[in-house]
Parts: C-alpha cells; structure tokens; sequence
C-alpha cells in the first residue's frame, strides 16, 4: 500500500487580501495567536505521518525561507538565559520547535510566474517522484482530536484515488467557495462529480465546501502537464480535480471531523484569532473576563 509521506505547501501567492502588511511579511508567518499560521500546517503535517514538506514560493520572496529556518533553528544563546531566569514555559515551547525540525526534512521550489495554485503544485513534481503526496494550502487551519490530514490519508489509504476535504456551511457563504457536486458513498464520505466555483444559493450543487487539503496522486501530476496556464485566470487545485471528476475519473471528498479555521482574507483571520484566542489554556479565561467586561460598558 502506497504511503503519503510528503507534502506540497503553496506559498507564492502575492497576498493582495493582506496589502500592506504582506509588502513585508508573508501571510503565511502572520502571527495566528501566539505562533505563526505556518506552524499549525506544519504541526498537523507532522502529526499525520508526513516527513518531507516542499514549499512553492516566489522567487523575490526567499526571505520567507530565512524566517522559516531562523524560527526552527536551534538557540543556545537564548535557552541558557531562559534557563537562569527559570522560564521554563518558555524553554518548553522552544523544544517543541526543535522536536519538529527534527522530524521532518524542508525543501523548496520556485514558481517564477504567478499561473495560479495548480501551476504551483506541478512545480514541485520532480521532488515528489512519482509518489501521492498532500498538498496542504497555508490558508487553512483545522482544529480537530484527529489531524485533518490524518483522516483524508485514512480514506486514500482504502482508495488509492485523490482525495479532498469538504465542510459543509451555510448558505449565505457559498458564492465564496468551491462547492461540490457529489454521490453520497458512506458516513461523511463522498465521489465528486464536479466542483462549482462561486455558485449562488440556487446554483450549489451541495451545501459542501472544498477546504485546502488535499490528497493528489501521480495521475493529477499527469493532467496539470497538459493543463493551458494563464495569468489571467487563477486555477486551483478543486478546478483541476473537478476536470478529472467530469472527465470519468475517480476523486473522493471527505467531510471532516473538526472546525474549519479560516486565514485567507483580513475578517477570517481575525475570527480565528479571536476563536483561538478564547480557548487557549494560558488567557483564554482573561480575555473571555475582559470582553465580557466591554460588552456591559457598551
């Protein structure tokens, strides 16, 4: 049985949703809470098997790379002050950073035109060898006792076919999203037959979204050679799949267990810091005290 065991993270897009903060600071290290977006991508990587992550970036952006390894990169300097101050909290999460450096290996390539998400993906074939792989999109965090991950990599594991991650939301927010038409095979799981961009409530096909978390295999490598890439059109991963769906070939949708946590536009990033905010360990008790205060002074 064929394994998942590495991963493609797009990051070249050119964050227009986050101007002027993303001129300076990839979106994808925009602080979520106390740590980078990035890092909970990387943390659910890690924890569904992964040991191999290819980032796609933009030539002109190789400082996100720099950041990266400055962020993992081990601090003696730094933990041997923590350490006669007895900030032991602090030296704990730095330990956490070290254990994941250690579990897994960093690559990159370049997308040197911005074609799009699916034309990002192709990039990174030569490092993925003819093997399924994740694509995992640095927009979106899932919180859930089970990695996201893990669980579309339960269902490829049985199939052998790409495999997508579906949230089913309301339908005021479907002419944000791909939503999916589908054939219902078993609990929460799912054949697609097409993907509809943006539809309007009467136009979805479903009330299910594509989430950025994927399962590819070889065969979608194969269909993004011949795909026609333009600048004028930004063609993603679902578009891609959707084609193969229409096309005959099989590609499964997964329903999730867990919340979906967006990042990719100002408003659904400040939901999820607010929303993981109020359920940290350290101040989430604080903070919930603290706007219940300003709501009554309202």
């Amino acid at each position: 049985m064929t394994q998942i065991k590495k991963a493609v993270v797009p990051i070249a897009g050119l964050g227009t949703r986050f101007l002027p903060l993303s001129k300076v600071l990839p979106k994808e290290l925009f602080p979520l809470v106390d740590k980078p977006v990035l890092q909970y991508i990387i943390e659910e990587a890690v924890a569904s098997g992964i040991k191999e992550i290819i980032f796609v970036i933009r030539p002109k952006r190789k400082e996100v790379l720099t950041y990266f390894k400055k962020y993992f990169k081990k601090t003696p300097e730094l933990e041997e002050i923590l350490k006669k101050r007895k900030r032991n909290h602090l030296l704990k999460e730095l330990k956490k950073l070290e254990k994941i450096s250690k579990n897994i290996s960093f690559w990159h390539v370049f997308q040197r035109k911005p074609l799009g998400a699916s034309h990002a993906i192709l990039q990174a074939e030569k490092l993925i060898k003819n093997e399924p792989c994740a694509v995992l999109y640095g927009d979106d965090i899932v919180e859930s006792k089970v990695p996201c991950l893990w669980q579309l990599i339960e269902i490829f594991k049985k199939y052998q076919k790409p495999v997508i991650a579906l949230y089913r939301i309301p339908k005021e927010s479907f002419r944000f999203y791909g939503m999916v038409e589908v054939k219902k095979i078993a609990k929460r799981l799912y054949k697609i037959k097409k993907v509809v961009e943006k539809p309007s409530i009467t136009e979805a096909p479903s009330s299910l979204a594509v989430v950025g978390k994927h399962i590819i295999t070889p065969e979608v490598f194969d269909h993004l050679k011949k795909t026609s890439f333009d600048l004028k059109k930004d063609l993603t991963l679902s578009t891609t799949l959707s084609e193969m769906a229409e096309a005959g070939k099989e590609v499964y949708g997964y329903e999730f267990e867990g919340k979906w946590l967006e990042c990719g536009n100002k408003l659904a990033y400040l939901k999820s810091n607010l929303y993981l905010s109020l359920k940290h360990p350290q101040f989430g008790k604080e903070l919930r005290k603290e706007i219940r205060r300003t709501w009554w002074n309202w």
